[in-house]
Order: C-alpha cells, then sequence, then structure tokens
C-alpha cells in the first residue's frame, strides 16, 4: 500500500478543467443573443413534444377506458348467451301447439316465452344483441361454417339455408359467432379451388 505521503503534489495548473472543455461564453451581444434563441427555440419544441405526448396519453387513455367500460362483462355476457341459447332449445323442444293441447301445456308454453322474451330485452339493455342469419350471405366474421349443402332453388351458393345458433354482438363487437349450414355452389367451389 502506498503513502499518501510520497504521492507528488498536484500543481494548481493541474486541477484547473481544460480551457478546451469548457463551453465559452458569448463575448458579443449579438452571439448571446443567438444562443439564448436557440435555446428558446430548443425548450419551445421540448415543450411542443411533451405537449404532444399528454394528448397522446389522454387520448389513449380515454379509449381504454370506454373499451374497459364496454366490454369488462365479455366472459359473463358470452356465459349468459349460453343460458339464452339453452332457453330457445328448450322451447324448440316442446311439442308444437295444437288446439286441442291442454291447459297446463299452452301455459307453459306461454310462460317460457314470456321469460324468453323478457331475457332478450334484459340483454339488449346491457348491449348484448342476437343477429339471426338465416338467408343472409355467408360472413365469416360473424358465421361459423358447419357444414355445407347444396343450394336450393332460392338461395343463391354462399347463403346461410339455416342457422344452428344465432350470431352474439357485445357492444357491436362479435361475441359468439352464429354456427350456421352454408349453400354450396359456384362460388364455393371457386374459393375451395382457388385454395
Amino acid at each position: 500500500m502506498s503513502d499518501p505521503a510520497e504521492t507528488p503534489p498536484v500543481s494548481d495548473a493541474a486541477r484547473q478543467p481544460d480551457a478546451a472543455a469548457e463551453p465559452t461564453a458569448p463575448s458579443t451581444p449579438e452571439e448571446r443573443m443567438a444562443a439564448l434563441e436557440a435555446e428558446a427555440a430548443q425548450f419551445q419544441d421540448r415543450w411542443l413534444r411533451a405537449e404532444a405526448e399528454m394528448q397522446n396519453l389522454r387520448a389513449r387513455t380515454e379509449r381504454q377506458v370506454a373499451d374497459a367500460r364496454n366490454y369488462a362483462i365479455q366472459k359473463f355476457a358470452r356465459d349468459v348467451v349460453e343460458a339464452a341459447e339453452n332457453l330457445r332449445r328448450g322451447l324448440d323442444a316442446l311439442p308444437p301447439a295444437t288446439p286441442d293441447e291442454g291447459d297446463l301445456l299452452g301455459k307453459l308454453r306461454g310462460g317460457f316465452e314470456g321469460v324468453e322474451r323478457s331475457f332478450l330485452a334484459v340483454l339488449e339493455r346491457n348491449g348484448v344483441a342476437r343477429r339471426d342469419v338465416q338467408g343472409e350471405p355467408f360472413d365469416p366474421e360473424f358465421h361459423q361454417a358447419m357444414a355445407e349443402q347444396p343450394a336450393t332453388d332460392g338461395a343463391a351458393p354462399g347463403t346461410v339455408l339455416q342457422a344452428w345458433t344465432p350470431a352474439w354482438t357485445l357492444n357491436g363487437r362479435l361475441l359468439k359467432p352464429a354456427m350456421v349450414v352454408v349453400a354450396a355452389g359456384a362460388a364455393t367451389e371457386k374459393t375451395d379451388t382457388a385454395a
């Protein structure tokens, strides 16, 4: 270990920073004015960039809050839609109404249909909408093709012949696609051969 007394003394000139490392102060008033204007322009540019960044941040935050408000219930809504579809399946399983059916069956059917109407109204008030797609042209955004059948006389190729389930949306965004049977034909064959 070296003794501090053995180290050579540092001269005053060595302690002074290099004159070249220090920025030279403007010597004339015009140079000082130009330097101040450049600094002011730099601060203005920084301020404008920071202001633009804050506006972008505000807009992004507002979008995220709106999305969270509109779509936070998406998982819950998907589960509730399953219950609505099961209610419809139950109603479809009832025998068709006949004039000689008993009062009990008629009242049960009417009650379940009333429950379904009320249930769908509650869903619609909360942004969940059912979209019946039978007869529409096939749209991969809202339909999931489960089967393909030859086109009938009244249906063009690529038309939804039958919907096993409706399409469901939450505030306009797809929640659950419709399970559909699509009419086969020239349009479908062209897309299959192109692939």
